[in-house]
């Protein structure tokens, strides 16, 4: 009887092993059936940046970088360079799914009902945020509203909702007409009216008073935070809702 030998045993084990690329969750941007037929939409397939520009319109800045299946933002300079990623479309409502990872010290947004105006230079000038943030060692984690998941500069996430930098958190967003709600890792971070006399005085008494536009459209594109710091996106998945607010 043949028996293999050592090194034909040793070859047959290495092949046997996953490959990095194959390692990777085979469920990472993609949707399942389910999710098919309840409407979703992949905003990133993990390939390229189709569907993707910048906010004054053409491609997108090349600080970002697909990278196996990630979305990254390389700068390194810890200004916010302008280069933030917009959605080529416009969403009113709809509920967001999108996981993201930090640096330590590092900070971004997932910014909506942002539109690109010729008297604006930076999506926050118009929409709303989701703080993405390493609460631990960025500045911002000291300023409880600007904490990772907060609807950025008005509410207050409970202690412990984000990951540590280098981890995985997902976020969740449901916008519907008159009502904003955000979770993160499942943890709800924000219930708030947008659009009524409420609204409007909360915006009076924050950092967006003296910003005309911020928080006026009733849809807008979806953007990913140039903050000058790096920052991985993946799973950002989409769905509209039926009653999504038309205006102009």
């Amino acid at each position: 009887m043949h028996t293999p030998s050592t090194l034909a045993l040793c070859l047959m084990a290495l092949l046997s092993l996953p490959s990095a690329a194959s390692s990777r969750p085979a469920t990472d941007n993609v949707l399942t059936a389910g999710e098919r037929r309840a409407g979703w939409q992949l905003l990133f397939d993990g390939r390229d940046l189709k569907g993707w520009g910048s906010l004054v319109g053409g491609a997108p800045a090349p600080v970002w970088k697909v990278r196996n299946g990630i979305l990254e933002l390389t700068a390194t300079s810890g200004e916010m360079g302008g280069g933030d990623l917009v959605t080529t479309g416009r969403y009113g409502a709809f509920e967001l799914t999108v996981d993201w990872k930090v640096q330590p010290g590092g900070n971004s947004g997932i910014l909506y009902l942002a539109r690109p105006l010729p008297q604006t230079r930076h999506v926050y000038e118009t929409g709303l945020e989701m703080q993405v943030l390493d609460d631990a060692t960025h500045s911002d984690g000291k300023i409880p509203s600007h904490r990772a998941g907060a609807l950025y500069d008005f509410t207050v996430p409970p202690a412990g909702a984000s990951r540590p930098a280098g981890q995985w958190n997902h976020a969740r967003l449901l916008v519907e007409r008159g009502r904003i709600r955000q979770w993160l890792n499942g943890v709800p971070t924000a219930d708030m009216s947008y659009g009524d006399d409420a609204w409007r005085n909360r915006v009076a008494q924050s950092k967006f008073a003296k910003m005309p536009f911020f928080g006026t459209f009733p849809n807008g594109v979806i953007a990913l935070q140039d903050h000058g710091a790096p920052v991985a996106f993946r799973n950002i998945k989409l769905r509209p809702i039926a009653d999504s607010a038309k205006g102009p």
